[in-house]
């Protein structure tokens, strides 16, 4: 475990979470900008869907490939590499001349990005006992209110005056900033190197053994079912918003930013929570809290717009407050020597989850003769359903014994 000063520990894990603040953004800035990136290159939706799922996938792809690396490297070095590939990917999308490239640009993004997902809780983890990780991992959960209050929009705002390519150019301008705090502020990580990692010809039989422990297999099993969950719902929030209830694609900047304003305020309150609760029963509770809200939006009435705004915080919270004690509880699962592998693993599963319940929450839907958006109602009891089966699942995920905390062990 790294010996840090509070502040350093504070300002390592504010930079960290800025460094998941431009992930996140990279990913969600792409559905705003849907518009003006299907005119200027005269491509339709499905084209257009292409590229969102490419970065997904490439995402998922990455993450699994880096189970096979990331443990022999020091932590600092593979993080300023990869984030400098970010960078450079999202040059290449904001200069892309044709869609084509564009296409190539988002898949680049998209294998650098699911590597940074799990150096960034790797490094948590690392860096942070397990006594306090729930609330560090609130701290780097805060990326995805951020995203929401300064992204989203952003992505609106600048795409509708400067053009589609001027967020990424954004995004060029942030990464450089944060890679030179990162070069400075990150320490050198090498601890789990003590313990010599396996040669090239036997990473593959390690990470079937990784994938087949029947721990990490259960880990796994949690975060997929959680993000089909989510997935089949969360995509399809705007459209069902803009087509159903007649709210302007504009105005869809003010629900993100009232929700992401919620949850940048509590989630480093709930990963308290889950140090001071233990984590298998926080989740629990926001799984449960949750079930409510999920079938409130799918089933919308029709309200007026400000309600919908005062709703969307109880939304956001619900739904990130159940992934912030999951997230901590699966840093407890594997060895020390093997959490960058199994971080990795879990990122991609993330990912194909995601792709999963995407299309699977796009095939419940259809187009109405007014062009309604039909079958979200579905899409919510589906969801919901699966948050039943993850609160009788999570009671199978147990973390290390080591690292087992009173409060979890009981």
């Amino acid at each position: 475990m790294a010996d840090l000063s509070p502040a350093r520990e504070r300002g390592l894990l504010y930079l960290l979470a800025l460094t998941q603040f431009t992930i996140i953004m990279d990913f969600m800035v792409m559905m705003p900008l849907g518009p003006q990136i299907m005119q200027a290159f005269a491509i339709s939706p499905a084209a257009f869907a292409t590229a969102v799922s490419a970065y997904s996938w490439c995402s998922g792809l990455s993450g699994l490939f880096a189970a096979t690396y990331i443990d022999r490297f020091d932590r600092r070095r593979l993080l300023l590499v990869i984030y400098g590939l970010f960078a450079l990917s999202n040059l290449v999308c904001a200069t892309a001349g044709n869609f084509h490239m564009l296409l190539l640009a988002r898949a680049f993004a998209g294998l650098s990005g699911g590597v940074l997902a799990s150096i960034i809780m790797t490094i948590v983890s690392d860096i942070i006992p397990v006594t306090r990780r729930g609330a560090a991992t609130g701290v780097i959960m805060t990326a995805f209110s951020l995203a929401a209050i300064a992204g989203v929009p952003a992505g609106i705002v600048l795409g509708a005056h400067l053009g589609w390519s001027s967020p990424f150019y954004l995004l060029v301008v942030l990464s450089l900033l944060i890679w030179l705090a990162a070069a400075w502020l990150v320490p050198s990580l090498r601890l789990h190197l003590q313990v010599a990692p396996p040669p090239l010809r036997q990473v593959l039989p390690e990470l079937w053994r990784l994938l087949t422990d029947a721990r990490h297999v259960r880990a796994f099993g949690l975060t997929f079912i959680m993000m089909v969950s989510h997935m089949m719902v969360i995509p399809f929030i705007s459209p069902v918003l803009v087509a159903n209830h007649g709210i302007a694609p504009q105005q869809i900047a003010w629900i993100y930013m009232a929700g992401g304003a919620a949850t940048f305020f509590t989630s480093r309150r709930i990963g308290r929570l889950a140090d001071r609760y233990g984590k298998h029963q926080l989740f629990r509770i926001m799984a449960l809290f949750s079930m409510l809200p999920i079938l409130f939006v799918t089933h919308l009435p029709t309200i007026p717009f400000l309600a919908i705004v005062a709703f969307f915080p109880v939304f956001m919270v619900a739904l990130s407050g159940r992934m912030i004690p999951l997230q901590a509880l699966l840093t407890t699962v594997p060895e020390p020597q093997r959490r960058g592998a199994f971080l990795s693993v879990n990122s991609a599963i993330q990912s194909l989850g995601n792709g999963c319940g995407a299309w699977l929450g796009g095939l419940l839907l259809s187009a109405g003769s007014g062009g309604q958006i039909i079958g979200y109602g579905s899409n919510g009891w589906y969801a919901v359903l699966l948050v039943g089966v993850a609160l009788w699942w999570v009671g199978r995920v147990h973390a290390l014994p080591a690292l087992r905390t009173p409060v979890a062990a009981s």
